[in-house]
């Protein structure tokens, strides 16, 4: 069963009953429906039902202020539609899919320990693995209610390989759930989504800045980049915390090029193990290393929020790099 949903004064799709929220639908459908995190943290995909029914699988999602609650404000990404809709919302051909989406039961191939609270995850589909390099996918936990989102960490392949580095966080019930999955079990996988993906339209070299688990997708940004035929540089910049936290950073060891400079940058270094490395914020380490103007690469970064801020307020407020050219995915 499907229901019907009507843009006001624009397109029309279907959504799966039981199945799709309203903005997974619309995107599936190919419909520039604006979002950014896709799990009710951000609060892109705000809109406003004229009619119909709609179900709120969060109502205490994050991404939506108490005053946009008051006038009606829903977000697509928390609404299921029970009966035909017609919704208000401005659309932009900017968020339509760059990759058809799709939703596959994946089995877990391998699980890898690259750090004492990060693994990676090899995850098989029956299809090839389209998507294209910095996007994510929404993971299903069982036992854990609703989707998370965790990006790729290796690139597009014909054998249905979807590969994700994530970290395990204390009392996280969605990161605790997927490391209790054991080897040959299964996990929905709903993707891929994302804006923070690999553009190739221009030759500017990249500065790919990661932190933490935001190692994936600028993993997979520098795979991209460095597979592309010609000059075009890349400096991958990688912070962590302690040394105990460097084993993710021996991936970049397998990608090693004459094209690609990293940077490990700690930010509480262990006293009692010699670190040589720079130290302290990586977006610091990056004004300081990276030659002037800015605005002549390509920024790609994923990370904890105030890693995140701290480099928009870098980039586009200090030197005045053009947010075309400055590339990112607020997560929850």
């Amino acid at each position: 069963m499907e229901h019907q949903v009507t843009i006001e004064g624009g397109e029309a799709f279907s959504v799966a009953a039981n199945e799709d929220t309203l903005l997974r639908g619309a995107l599936r459908a190919g419909v520039g429906f604006p979002h950014e995190c896709s799990v009710g943290g951000c609060g892109a995909c705000r809109f406003e039902l004229v009619s119909g029914t709609m179900e709120t699988l969060w109502l205490e999602a994050p991404g939506l202020a108490e005053r946009d609650r008051r006038r009606g404000k829903r977000l697509a990404c928390q609404s299921r539609p029970t009966s035909n809709c017609t919704i208000r919302v401005r659309c932009a051909d900017s968020y339509r899919p760059i990759v058809d989406p799709n939703r596959w039961s994946a089995v877990l191939l391998n699980r890898r320990a690259l750090t004492p609270d990060m693994s990676e995850f090899t995850l098989h589909v029956p299809d090839a693995a389209q998507f294209r390099p910095g996007q994510y996918a929404l993971l299903y936990p069982p036992m854990a209610q609703g989707a998370r989102a965790y990006s790729m960490s290796n690139l597009s392949n014909g054998d249905g390989l979807w590969q994700f580095i994530i970290r395990r966080v204390p009392g996280g019930a969605s990161s605790n759930a997927l490391f209790d999955i054991r080897v040959g079990e299964r996990i929905t996988l709903d993707g891929p989504y994302g804006h923070a993906f690999l553009r190739d339209e221009n030759e500017r070299d990249i500065i790919c800045i990661a932190g933490g688990s935001g190692f994936a997708p600028m993993l997979s940004v520098a795979r991209g980049a460095l597979a592309q035929p010609g000059s075009r540089r890349v400096s991958f910049f990688y912070g962590a915390r302690t040394q105990a936290d460097l084993g993710a950073s021996a991936e970049l060891d397998e990608i090693a090029h004459e094209r690609l400079d990293t940077t490990i940058v700690l930010s509480t270094p262990q006293v009692s193990s010699p670190w040589r490395g720079a130290t302290g914020f990586v977006h610091e380490e990056v004004e300081r290393a990276i030659a002037r103007p800015l605005n002549r690469y390509e920024f790609y970064f994923a990370g904890p929020a105030p890693m995140v801020d701290a480099i928009q307020t870098l980039l586009m407020q200090k030197h005045q790099v053009p947010f075309a050219q400055v590339h990112f995915d607020r997560f929850l």
